[in-house]
């Protein structure tokens, strides 16, 4: 079966343009690359920020399950026209990678402050979901000069261990792997179930592109980690 996610990128991608976003791979450090979306008009490469968009810049952050631009899509499609708009995919999602083994908010945070950066974003507002509120938080401590104001929702400032605990035991799941790298079609319904309010009903083939588009697994195979 056709994965829809991968047939609607295209599309997706055309609507984008039409409002003037692209998308830029920014090289943090050898090793480590992010993809973020970027205004057209910005014509900032990594080697030359001679020219920045006149508007007031607006970083969207994600949280699992999705990369940037499809968590943010509908977000960046209304406030383009009005506002510099820069959506990062975070490493491990989308097209961001890295060749070292760290793993914590910290690396993720100076990632997309320093990839910021090297777009001439000198002051922005950061809006955080989720994993990406968590982000948002850190970048405002380390780089106060950069985060100017911020928008979070469902998120903590911090995760402490009685914060986790809590929350799993609320939501029925005993780690955050089992809760957020699902490895079953069942498994993707549960945690959009879980992380949407009033999600609207989805045929299964469209939980099944999920999957294998942003979990990068097929329907029976088991988790590894």
């Amino acid at each position: 079966m056709v994965n829809v996610l991968t047939m609607y990128m295209p599309l997706l991608r055309g609507l984008l343009k039409l409002v003037g976003v692209r998308p830029q791979a920014v090289e943090i450090e050898p090793g480590t690359v992010l993809r973020f979306w970027i205004p057209s008009d910005d014509q900032t490469s990594t080697s030359n920020a001679s020219k920045k968009p006149n508007k007031p810049a607006v970083v969207f952050v994600h949280g699992f399950a999705l990369d940037g631009i499809l968590t943010w899509q509908f977000q960046v499609l209304a406030l383009a026209r009005d506002y510099a708009v820069y959506v990062p995919d975070l490493l491990f999602f989308g097209e961001s990678i890295t060749d070292r083994t760290e793993r914590k908010v910290v690396f993720q945070a100076e990632c997309v402050a320093k990839g910021l950066k090297k777009l001439g974003v000198e002051k922005c507002t950061l809006v955080g979901m989720s994993y990406g509120g968590m982000v948002g938080f850190k970048m405002a401590e380390m780089y106060p000069d950069l985060v100017e104001s911020m928008v979070v929702s469902c998120t903590a400032m911090v995760m402490t261990e009685s914060i986790s605990r809590a929350s799993l035991k609320r939501i029925g799941f005993s780690s955050w792997p089992e809760y957020l790298m699902p490895d079953t079609v069942k498994g993707v319904k549960e945690m959009l179930r879980i992380a949407t309010y009033k999600l609207p009903w989805l045929p299964d083939f469209v939980h099944r592109s999920i999957l294998e588009v942003m979990f990068g697994k097929q329907e029976g195979e088991t988790r590894t980690s």
